[in-house]
């Protein structure tokens, strides 16, 4: 699937909320975070009485191009964020016995001027399912399981002065801390049907399902702490890109008029499926947490991703500004991505800020009155 030309709007869609303004893990709005497209275990959800989502459909129309139908297929992509748990130790002391580095795990830990703490980052995961023909979906319908192991990984963290070793490695120092990075097993399925919705139309209908066991916690531990948990376990800003071969998708806000009443009797849940790509290109769409139009775009004077697009580029970049240097120096140690959107708006040239204010599109010349 060449997706190419629709990347920039599917990872804004796939980053939404990650990380809000004033972008440091301390306000209020980044302790819970990712309202949107969150796919929670099927037990968990069960144990809320459904109000946590485990599963969305999507419900599309595709015309074949050919009087046949017999090539029409479709392939499908989910793509969502899975969580990372970051913890922070700290070196106490080194056994005589092992020889090896002991830790305890702390709030934050001060490393060569740098300031470490914990926090959940994320990282990209992508469920591919090949072309099927909508002839056989109708007959045959695809279930697609897949899983992601659950990992863990450490770094360690070095003082003093930096050593160079005959590898072309290089560490600095003795070992005086640790970073863990955590990730738990998410596992799931994708199933996809087609029927015959009229002359050369298919309806097809598409779930996904976070199926990952998941043990409740016990009933005294506080709701911000187990979802704390069960999002180490969800699929995170779920959506979902699919591609027709030999077909076309209809546009579900502005249907042709015989499609109308096949358009208005899509059920979806949880997702909101537009068109994407180039003005008039109908082989692309993408099924989205969030309402978006045909057709999305990113404005090209945006200098990159704020994860915030109810929010106005030009606000974000002035209140970043105005930050002061302690925010700043939460904003910059507490994660990677914030960092980058620190040093961003910090380099931004004044004339690019000046776009920001305001940009004029699609002039027209205004007709003359007449006599």
């Amino acid at each position: 699937m060449n997706t190419k030309a629709i990347d920039a709007i599917a990872n804004a869609v796939l980053y939404e909320g990650y990380m809000l303004y004033p972008y440091r893990p301390s306000s209020v709005k980044n302790r819970q975070r990712f309202n949107f497209g969150v796919l929670y275990p099927k037990s968990y959800s069960d144990a809320q009485t459904g109000s946590d989502a485990w599963s969305m459909q999507t419900e599309c129309l595709v015309e074949a191009d050919s009087k046949s139908s017999l090539n029409t297929a479709i392939e499908v992509r989910v793509r969502f964020l899975k969580m990372v748990n970051r913890s922070v130790w700290n070196r106490i002391y080194t056994p005589r016995s092992t020889n090896e580095p002991e830790f305890a795990s702390v709030a934050t830990l001060e490393v060569a001027g740098k300031t470490y703490v914990p926090w959940q980052e994320a990282t990209e995961c992508e469920v591919s399912v090949p072309l099927n023909r909508l002839d056989s979906l109708t007959a045959t319908p695809v279930r697609w399981s897949f899983e992601f192991l659950a990992k863990e990984e450490s770094e360690y963290l070095y003082g003093g002065q930096t050593e160079c070793h005959g590898n072309g490695k290089s560490t600095s120092g003795e070992i005086v801390g640790l970073i863990k990075r955590t990730e738990a097993a998410i596992s799931g399925v994708v199933e996809i049907s087609a029927e015959h919705a009229g002359q050369n139309v298919f309806k097809v209908t598409l779930s996904v399902r976070n199926l990952t066991q998941f043990e409740m916690q016990l009933q005294d531990a506080s709701r911000h702490a187990q979802r704390a948990d069960v999002l180490m376990q969800s699929m995170v800003s779920t959506h979902i890109v699919l591609q027709a071969e030999d077909g076309q998708f209809v546009s579900l806000l502005e249907p042709a008029d015989e499609c109308k009443d096949l358009a208005a009797s899509c059920r979806n849940v949880g997702s909101w499926p537009v068109l994407v790509g180039a003005e008039g290109d109908r082989s692309l769409m993408l099924a989205s947490p969030i309402i978006l139009y045909d057709y999305p775009q990113i404005a090209p004077e945006s200098p990159g991703d704020l994860f915030d697009g109810l929010e106005i580029d030009e606000i974000l970049a002035l209140r970043i500004m105005t930050m002061t240097d302690a925010e700043k120096f939460e904003m910059r140690n507490s994660d990677e991505r914030a960092r980058k959107i620190l040093e961003r708006t910090e380099s931004l040239p004044m004339e690019h800020l000046v776009k920001l204010h305001g940009s004029l599109r699609e002039l027209h010349p205004l007709k003359e009155e007449m006599p």
